[in-house]
């Protein structure tokens, strides 16, 4: 009597893929798929490209709300919206650990820049670390596209490399900043009266609370050093009352030439943008969408944990919301 064997063969997805896309800074991201659930080498794959180029744009992860806060978890503790949602907002989407960034309102619509969001949403556009204005800042954040404008309409995001920026400054002028210590005063009222002066003339950023962080830092997860810099801070500790309106300016003017930004054009639903807050800077680039197509964006946001988490603040569950 003669037996036949089957043996049973397991197809194996290709591994991912990862380009760098410029000077070392930034990382697209190919053939991980989260349809089945975020495995933890998914998980560290993005981590490790994150932390040697400071983002990483993931395409097609087919992920939906649950799995992306899934990940999102994988990086640490998650920030919410409950401060917006007390100062008078309704959250739009079911879960309060997603915030709301793209331009749907909650009937549907497209929201109208004049209203109190559209004039707060037009902060977006400056460059910007998220959540510096709060004692402790964010340390990554996970942007997901679920609905897209139509491709030549806007929409894309830009990021600066903050760690090239401090490695090319002069070296004189490096030498000064290292010098002075400087500490940097931050604002979410400051950047919005920035970018909708109009809207918010009659609010004063001093009379509320300003987060206090280092103006240069180590960034811990590589040691290299980086500029906490970001459209939020209102001023600098450490300098005469005429001198940092000038230093900003030179900063700001450095580190958004050319060689340290990256337009990120967003494809597919389902692309996400990974970064690390801590050493870059980045801003949404507004477009003919803005006023006549969806755009649903939806981003998690993971509180830093290294030492310098909280800057110069006490520790507290006080967080700047808009309504």
């Amino acid at each position: 009597m003669s037996t036949t064997l089957t043996e049973t063969v397991t197809a194996h997805s290709p591994p991912p893929s990862l380009r760098v896309i410029k000077n070392g800074f930034g990382a697209e991201i190919t053939g991980l798929d989260f349809a089945d659930g975020v495995t933890d080498e998914g998980y560290r794959f993005i981590e490790d490209a994150v932390k040697k180029h400071g983002f990483a744009v993931v395409r097609k992860t087919k992920l939906v709300d649950e799995t992306h806060l899934e990940l999102a978890r994988k990086f640490g503790e998650l920030d919410d919206v409950t401060p917006y949602n007390k100062a008078g907002r309704v959250h739009r989407l079911t879960y309060n650990e997603l915030f709301d960034v793209g331009n749907i309102d909650l009937d549907g619509s497209i929201v109208d820049l004049s209203s109190p969001r559209g004039e707060a949403n037009k902060g977006n556009a400056l460059f910007h670390t998220d959540s510096s204005f709060n004692p402790r800042r964010a340390g990554y954040s996970l942007l997901l596209a679920h609905e897209l404008p139509p491709p030549g309409t806007g929409g894309s995001t830009a990021f600066a490399d903050m760690r090239a920026a401090y490695r090319d400054l002069d070296p004189d002028y490096k030498q000064f900043l290292r010098e002075k210590k400087l500490i940097a005063r931050h604002s979410l009222l400051h950047s919005k009266k920035m970018a909708a002066p109009e809207c918010f003339k009659d609010v004063e950023p001093t009379d509320h609370f300003m987060s206090r962080h280092w103006l240069l830092q180590v960034h811990e997860r590589t040691g290299i050093p980086t500029i906490y810099l970001a459209k939020h801070i209102h001023s600098l500790e450490g300098v005469s009352s005429e001198e940092p309106q000038a230093i900003l300016e030179r900063l700001f003017d450095h580190a958004t030439q050319d060689k340290y930004v990256i337009d990120v054009q967003w494809y597919d639903p389902g692309d996400m943008i990974v970064w690390d807050n801590t050493c870059t800077m980045h801003r949404a680039v507004s477009g003919e969408f803005v006023t006549k197509y969806r755009r649903d964006m939806r981003r998690a946001t993971v509180h830093d944990d290294s030492s310098l988490a909280w800057g110069f603040n006490e520790k507290s569950n006080k967080r700047m919301g808009l309504p």
